[in-house]
């Protein structure tokens, strides 16, 4: 079963220095129906202006993962890490006990957009861990590229989670295809950052636009246009 939610049914909020977009309940939204999909927690489309952003603000038991998307967004916790994360790197921060940190727009210009993802872990107690790198934006262009997973799953370089899950990334020119399997019994949950996909030859994915996947082992994916899209293999 597909089930498509268009980019205008999130919950939007605009505090000034910040534009969010939530795919699952937080903060001030709250929706008993609209918690998590399988492991997956939260799903925030960001935008936060420049010179500005998050103070420091304390996580625990939580599986973070941070993409940005346009400009540049400056990472520090409370485990010495202090880090500037930009498109095209991928940035994994497991909470565990507990672990403070910052998210701050360094530029003075420019917006910076990003999507932070929440995962539960598959185990709770584990020691605060970060970690960030660049992955290979080539190997993105017509493939779906793991670039986060509990399991090395090839031959590029992933970021290790705590959750049976495989993140994905790619890059889809116009008319291509891609088929993805999985056992089954999984989740899949797909998000579009730009372009117009076709899943399954009958549902029509647009920018923001998300789909939550059940009981289909099989799943094709067909690019309308040029498209940059996220896939997430879940329990």
């Amino acid at each position: 079963m597909i089930t498509i939610y268009p980019a205008a049914s999130r919950y939007s909020t605009n505090h000034g220095w910040l534009q969010s977009n939530f795919s699952f309940s937080f903060a001030e939204y709250y929706d008993p129906n609209n918690l998590q999909f399988g492991p997956l927690r939260v799903f925030n489309d960001d935008i936060v202006q420049p010179g500005t952003g998050f103070g420091s603000h304390p996580h625990r038991e939580m599986e973070i993962v941070s993409i940005v998307l346009q400009g540049q967004l400056k990472h520090q916790d409370s485990t010495g890490n202090s880090e500037v994360l930009v498109p095209g790197e991928i940035q994994r921060m497991t909470a565990g006990t507990g672990i403070v940190h910052s998210e701050f727009n360094p530029s003075d210009t420019e917006d910076v957009n990003f999507l932070q993802l929440w995962f539960l872990p598959d185990e709770k107690g584990l020691k605060p861990s970060y970690e960030q790198f660049a992955y290979d934006q080539e190997a993105l262009k017509n493939n779906l590229l793991p670039i986060v997973s509990k399991r090395q799953t090839g031959e590029h370089r992933v970021a290790h989670i705590h959750q049976d899950l495989t993140l994905y990334l790619s890059r889809l020119d116009a008319d291509k295809t891609i088929t993805f399997t999985q056992p089954e019994g999984r989740r899949i949950y797909v998000f579009v950052m730009e372009g117009e996909l076709e899943l399954n030859g009958e549902k029509v994915l647009q920018k923001r636009d998300a789909a939550r996947i059940n009981e289909t082992p099989t799943l094709e994916v067909k690019a309308k246009n040029d498209t940059h899209f996220m896939l997430i293999d879940l329990p």
